[in-house]
């Protein structure tokens, strides 16, 4: 897991504060702006969920999403919330983690909402 401090938050994450919750290694974490937040009493940490088995990063052409139409394109403003994963940003669809790869979205795997 990488992390290190984000700098002056307001915002006060928890099950309601508005943002998605994910199970991540024991804890929840909030997905915010781009970022994966989890709150400590020395403040905002940065997660990233790590590449595994359950995670993987490899190309899966044959997947097929019923969270978007086949020609949706991921970004900042597609509507779905994006995930620091490895060395990349997925999107959330559907519980899943989609990440965009030429003509089509790879699986990225399962995420456990919380």
């Amino acid at each position: 897991m990488s992390e290190h401090h984000h700098g002056p938050h307001d915002h006060v994450h928890g099950p309601n504060c508005g943002h998605v919750g994910i199970q991540h290694e024991g804890h929840v974490d909030y997905l915010h702006d781009g970022h994966l937040h989890h709150m400590t009493a020395g403040g905002v940490e940065e997660h990233t969920l790590p590449v595994t088995a359950a995670n993987p990063a490899g190309c899966t052409p044959a997947h097929a999403c019923s969270g978007h139409t086949k020609d949706h394109v991921h970004g900042p403003d597609c509507g779905h919330p994006a995930v620091p994963h490895g060395d990349h940003v997925d999107y959330l669809v559907d519980g899943h983690l989609h990440h965009p790869h030429g003509d089509h979205c790879d699986d990225h795997g399962p995420v456990t909402m919380a």
